[in-house]
């Protein structure tokens, strides 16, 4: 009887632990955090000017239709141009942070680019800072190149023009 109850007793204990190890081996995704980030404009001016490679800085929100119409195209160039860091800054309102934006990112798989919610809610202190020309409208891109060249596009892009600004910031990258 003894040895039964051990037995039962071997057998729980590995279910448990086969449990344990699932959660943190496969399921770290889902268990390890959040995969959009909160900053602030002074975080995120930080991490554009500290970056060590070109970069492409998706300004969107979910409830942009032109916003969520072009993010493939960005992706898809980034997959294409790992040399790039791809920046999509959501201006959710603060309502739609942290599980809708995340669903969003984790829906669509763009959980490769770096994910920022971006917490201000003064668009006049904020859009200035990113580039003196932009009052607000959504979708927006900065492309940074690695010597900090900066190219402000203040409207929505088509799928040819964001793959031109991606292989001029490799063919930068590279000279």
């Amino acid at each position: 009887m003894l040895l039964i109850e051990t037995e039962r007793f071997s057998f729980v204990l590995m279910k448990k632990a086969a449990l344990i190890i699932f959660m943190l081996v496969l399921g770290r995704p889902y268990v390890s955090g959040q995969t959009v980030k909160k900053v602030s404009i002074d975080q995120l001016e930080k991490y554009i000017d500290d970056s060590k490679t070109p970069m492409v800085i998706n300004f969107w929100a979910t409830f942009c239709k032109p916003c969520v119409e072009e993010m493939p195209y960005f992706v898809g160039n980034a997959n294409r141009r790992p040399d790039v860091e791809l920046v999509f800054v959501s201006l959710d309102l603060p309502d739609f942070y942290p599980s809708k934006v995340t669903d969003f990112i984790k829906k669509r798989n763009y959980t490769k680019a770096t994910n920022f919610w971006l917490n201000e809610t003064n668009a006049d202190t904020f859009c200035p800072r990113i580039d003196s020309s932009w009052e607000g409208a959504m979708p927006v891109t900065l492309f940074v190149s690695k010597d900090k060249q900066r190219k402000f596009i203040g409207r929505p892009m088509t799928e040819g023009q964001v793959s031109r600004e991606f292989d001029l910031l490799s063919a930068a990258k590279s000279e």
